[in-house]
């Protein structure tokens, strides 16, 4: 979020202040929010997402402990960023990310940001961003891509929530749609804010509607994970469109929170799997059903399998690295040097600046791999990556559902968007067509 004016490319963008706050998510846990004023008095604020499925390799989120809050609280992190971070970022340009941000992870000094929290740094990086973009008087997106950043993404819309985000009433964390057959961002919306509509009919025939989970989808209340996707299949055939050629699904397993050491349990098909075994699983999902990216088919802690997934689906299918890569260039370097994914997640709080993240992207580019920006199940009304996702040229955008606020927010920020590119703007086609 920003504040714009017409002082153009000479404002003076030095840093005078930093001020943090804490605010609420959509869990109703406490978050931080910082606000920066440049010398040209233009300001820019920022809120920090969480995440309730995390890979062990991601940056460290600052937490009070205690018993206020289920140990939740932020005011250490919002004392941070008052204090030591503000000192050390003073008089420096926001419109120099990359210096900035350098400073922060210098002045956190682990490789974790486990001293002052990557919620602390995140705040302050993301928050100088937009200061930045406002002293120049354009929008975020434009700041960081230029005048050819004009490339919408693809949105990944969830439809059931499952896995950390609904109680692991079913086993796969979510079952999306994406729309190949979209001409436009506000199109692809329309497909699938009518997939959902149907779902929950669909629920609500068989007497199993319980509500939404974290990110907006609809509660599961399914006999096996295979149903769901099913009836996935259902809402969008009921919705009148083509399974695979208009709207076909993607997954997110999040295999990391199924078991370790190359051991998985589905729970609610009251199964045990080896990597094999769930590589098997995936498979036979995939020539069923009309799925075309599947996001953390095994565990963080099983390359080894991970790669021989990626040479089994990765010519027809986009295979997603999240705990596997938690938005780390290097992680993105060596799965690309085993062969392993094709595609990597970006979540700026899984690394703790906004330089680690992009750095993460251009480490994907190299690979050619795709990129997907994502929000986290722990949200809150901030917009900032859906400007990511469109000055960074990802081409894919992961928000959570057709529901909830801190949702539609972003979805609603993308439209504003497309309707200002106007014509320049082109809906990004990463993903292939497939029917059953």
């Amino acid at each position: 979020m920003s504040t714009t004016d017409d002082r153009g490319a000479g404002a003076d963008c030095t840093i005078r202040t930093v001020r943090a706050r804490r605010v609420w998510d959509s869990r109703g846990r406490p978050t931080v929010e910082a606000e920066t004023l440049l010398a040209c008095g233009a300001t820019g604020r920022a809120i920090v997402p969480a995440g309730a499925s995390k890979g062990t390799r991601e940056a460290h989120e600052l937490r009070d402990g205690g018993a206020a809050f289920g140990g939740l609280d932020v005011m250490q992190a919002v004392a941070n960023v008052e204090g030591e971070i503000a000192r050390a970022v003073a008089g420096l340009r926001a419109d120099d990310q990359a210096a900035l941000d350098a400073r922060l992870i210098e002045l956190d000094g682990t490789p974790n940001k486990s001293r002052l929290g990557a919620n602390a740094t995140l705040a302050v990086s993301m928050a100088a961003a937009h200061a930045a973009a406002a002293a120049r008087g354009v929008p975020l997106y434009e700041y960081l891509g230029g005048a050819g950043a004009t490339l919408m993404p693809m949105p990944q819309i969830q439809i059931f929530g499952g896995g950390a985000h609904a109680g692991r009433r079913v086993d796969v964390q979510d079952f999306m749609v994406v729309c190949p057959a979209a001409k436009t961002f506000a199109e692809a919306l329309e497909w699938a804010a009518e997939v959902y509509r149907h779902a929950g009919l669909v629920m609500k025939e068989r007497s199993s509607s319980l509500g939404v989970a974290d990110e907006g989808g609809w509660w599961p209340d399914f006999a096996s994970n295979e149903q769901a996707l099913a009836t996935l299949v259902q809402a969008i055939e009921r919705a009148g469109y083509a399974p695979g050629e208009q709207v076909a699904i993607a997954l997110d397993i999040a295999a990391s929170e199924l078991g370790r050491a190359g051991r998985y349990t589905l729970g609610l098909d009251a199964r045990e799997l080896d990597s094999d075994g769930l590589i098997e699983l995936l498979l036979r999902w995939v020539d069923t059903y009309p799925i075309v990216s599947i996001e953390d088919p095994l565990g963080e802690d099983d390359p080894d399998a991970f790669v021989r997934f990626t040479r089994a689906a990765g010519a027809r299918l986009q295979i997603v690295g999240d705990d596997f890569l938690v938005s780390d260039a290097a992680l993105v370097r060596d799965a690309a040097a085993l062969g392993a994914a094709n595609a990597v997640l970006l979540k700026p709080n899984q690394r703790g600046t906004l330089s680690e993240t992009r750095a993460a992207w251009d480490a994907a580019r190299e690979a050619g791999y795709a990129g997907i920006v994502s929000a986290r199940s722990g949200e809150t009304e901030d917009t900032t990556i859906v400007h990511l996702a469109v000055g960074w040229g990802t081409g894919q955008l992961k928000v959570g559902s057709f529901a909830r606020g801190e949702r539609m927010a972003k979805w609603n920020e993308a439209l504003r968007i497309e309707e200002r590119l106007s014509t320049r703007a082109t809906l990004a086609r990463p993903l292939p067509r497939r029917t059953r």
